[in-house]
């Protein structure tokens, strides 16, 4: 999940806050290194998110509603002994973010909305276990789905494992940024730039931001290990441009163009990194 500057620049405002439904938002202490103890944690955290989206991604129909795979994604993060880490998060109503078409991220799953045959349906969702979070997020062609749709989506995968490529202890953000641009660019399509990846861990959204295209307006973090970052490219068919609409949540690309994006929580090593949400597919 990836939610807009202001809320995340809010969130050491709230600390110490409780929502009826999700975990505290813990005081924000910059790039925090992870122990063997916290990592054991996340990487259980992370199981259950990958459990789930593996899950949605086998059962995903034409005819079902956002609201129903909400519903279904809840559960079993309950079941599994986790709370949705998105739910009541800022005020956000749902356990997933679910996104369609030309919705770019915080699409708002509802009951209402029904999935039909070739959208592009891009399921978000987090858990938080013992106090740490897992985030993932996938992106699902919907039976024969469109040409467009399946190489979008197939190369926001590619452009998120090129950037996990240069994933390790001393390396940099923009060498992430620049694996996934490079790859996003030679391929016709646009990098999101309204929003980045994250640090995860005690919080849903920590230090540093993880950008996915080359910038100097953004510290560029040196990674270290233990370090845990939630890596998401989000890609535009047209151009970058994005808009929310008056949910205040649901952001769309301002052309109409599809988007997808695939993200995965990962911990820097010294030699590469360890996907923590790794779904095995």
């Amino acid at each position: 999940m990836n939610l807009f500057a202001d809320l995340l620049a809010s969130t050491q405002a709230a600390q110490g806050q409780v929502t009826a439904t999700g975990p505290r938002i813990q005081k924000r202490r910059g790039v925090e290194i992870k122990s063997a103890r916290e990592v054991k944690i996340m990487r259980q955290a992370s199981h259950i998110v990958a459990t789930v989206l593996r899950e949605v991604m086998g059962m995903v129909e034409p005819g079902q509603t956002t609201g129903d795979i909400d519903a279904y994604a809840e559960k079993r993060i309950r079941e599994m002994g986790a709370t949705p880490s998105f739910k009541g998060y800022h005020g956000f109503p749902a356990s997933i973010c679910a996104s369609i078409n030309n919705e770019v991220v915080h699409g708002i799953p509802s009951p209402k909305r029904v999935i039909r045959q070739g959208d592009l349906l891009k399921v978000d969702t987090g858990a938080y276990f013992e106090g740490y979070h897992g985030d993932s997020c996938i992106t699902i062609c919907v039976g024969d789905a469109p040409e467009e749709a399946q190489t979008l989506s197939r190369v926001a995968k590619e452009a998120l494992m090129a950037g996990l490529g240069q994933v390790k202890a001393g390396n940099t953000l923009l060498d992430i940024a620049g694996a996934v641009e490079d790859h996003v660019k030679a391929n016709g399509f646009s990098v999101v730039e309204d929003y980045t990846g994250h640090g995860v861990g005690r919080n849903l959204h920590e230090e540093p931001s993880v950008f996915n295209f080359r910038t100097d307006e953004l510290p560029n973090v040196t990674l270290r290990p233990g370090m845990t970052l939630a890596i998401e490219p989000i890609l535009n068919a047209g151009s970058k441009a994005c808009r929310t609409l008056r949910d205040q949540w649901t952001v769309v690309t301002r052309d109409g163009s599809l988007s997808a994006q695939w993200e995965h929580t990962v911990l820097v090593t010294s030699d590469g990194c360890e996907i923590l949400t790794d779904r095995g597919d």
